[in-house]
């Protein structure tokens, strides 16, 4: 046990020093190295980049080669007009096709243009969805720091209760060494104590939890132990007007835009169905054919070939008619969803806002009530140390205080969040 104990006091220390500590801008910093949900969004957007071409688009010629080579067994019987018979079974034969071909679109109703457009946008609404996400993974981390920030200021809270109730505890000690305390006071103080010992006992369990939910939003594959030294601070210069002039930039209804704009180039494609199709092609073929018997031994022809194929359509059931309609109608009710997302976001912005003046107004009347709180306490505490207040006063005073302090937490925290989500909307997280 005593090297047990020198173990402890040796190296506990040190392991406290080493304790990694986690700033916001680190915590920031490393979201956007290691989120799942970036890489894969920013995988996305590469995908859309690659596919974003000429080539996907049609508009590159298509060149392909083929050949097929067959041996085949046959009995021969023929009869020729000379009067000559050939009989042969079990002739051998073989027929050998190569070609190399090549094709290139001249005109398909600007099918190939549309098609090229449309592309163009979903490489712009998947940068922007990058853009989005980017935004959002910080937005959690931020929130769920600040969590931690508030769990700490929890803690600090239960730490002022237990010690007032060790206080308290003290003082019907003493008074019981003297015998002028009774034993329900002394029972209730000890029950007091234990009971704001458990509670801190579980907020630190809240606490290491919510730090493990930290290191899981920045896709930490190992958990350890970390510090956070930090407070709430809420930046206070946040205005309606700048907010809500702002969210026809967001990139959220951006990204519903190109949406528009992607529908409305499946308009064009689907009208291109409609137009003659004009192709150039042209190729190289080789065809042999050999055998062992008949009036044929040896075929072998081989050459290039060129020439145009027009295509047009005259009826299909007004297929192409109603993919036309359909494309139309997804153009509007891709507009009407853009047209929502504002609406909703100028709703949410309006709410959110409201929430964020509303909390910073409370905060200093909220401030003063702490600080009221806490010199309630020390006045009661003195005048329970010369019997003049009741074990009951104290504990009413402790709920106070206790009270008090997690209103003016909450209500930090929450002007926080709101900043964080008016932040997110006008684009300027980790600007």
């Amino acid at each position: 046990m005593k090297k047990i104990y020198i173990y402890l006091v040796l190296f506990l220390p040190i392991w406290v020093t080493a304790q990694t500590t986690v700033t916001l801008k680190s915590a920031i910093d490393t979201t956007l190295r290691k989120s799942f949900d970036i890489q894969i969004a920013g995988n996305n957007f590469e995908a859309s980049k690659i596919n974003n071409s000429l080539g996907v688009a049609g508009a590159l010629p298509a060149v392909s080669a083929s050949v097929s080579d067959n041996q085949s067994i046959t009995n021969v019987h023929q009869e020729l007009n000379t009067g000559t018979k050939i009989n042969k079974p079990g002739s051998s034969g073989n027929t050998m096709n190569s070609s190399v071909t090549a094709s290139m679109v001249l005109f398909n109703g600007f099918k190939i243009m549309a098609t090229k457009g449309r592309l163009e946008h979903l490489q712009q609404q998947s940068e922007l969805q990058l853009n989005i996400q980017i935004q959002n993974s910080i937005a959690t981390v931020m929130a769920k720091y600040y969590d931690i920030v508030r769990q700490q200021e929890y803690l600090k809270i239960i730490q002022s209760s237990l010690d007032v109730s060790q206080k308290k505890l003290d003082i019907i000690n003493e008074r019981r060494n003297v015998g002028m305390a009774n034993d329900a006071d002394y029972l209730q103080a000890q029950i007091d104590v234990n009971t704001a010992q458990q509670n801190l006992k579980n907020q630190e369990l809240v606490v290491e939890q919510t730090k493990t939910d930290l290191l899981q939003i920045m896709s930490q594959k190992q958990f350890y132990s970390f510090v956070i030294n930090d407070s709430i601070v809420v930046d206070k210069s946040i205005q309606l007007n700048t907010v809500t002039s702002y969210l026809s930039k967001n990139p959220q209804y951006l990204s519903a835009e190109q949406q528009t704009r992607i529908n409305e180039q499946v308009v064009k494609e689907v009208t291109a169905l409609r137009y003659p199709s004009l192709k150039l092609n042209t190729g190289y073929n080789v065809n042999r054919v050999q055998s062992s018997a008949g009036l044929t031994l040896l075929n072998q022809n081989y050459g290039p070939t060129a020439g145009v194929s027009l295509q047009i359509p005259i009826y299909n059931g007004n297929a192409y008619k109603i993919q036309k309609e359909t494309a139309e109608f997804n153009v509007e009710n891709a507009r009407l969803q853009q047209e929502s997302l504002l609406n909703t976001l100028t709703s949410d912005a309006v709410k959110t806002y409201q929430s964020y003046s509303t909390n910073l107004q409370q905060l200093d009347s909220q401030r003063n009530t702490i600080e009221l709180s806490g010199k309630l306490i020390k006045v009661v505490l003195q005048r329970f140390q010369v019997n003049q207040a009741t074990i009951l006063d104290v504990k009413a005073a402790q709920v106070s205080y206790e009270n008090t302090g997690y209103q003016l937490i909450n209500l930090n925290y929450a002007a926080k969040i709101a900043e964080i989500e008016l932040k997110r909307l006008t684009y300027q997280l980790g600007n």
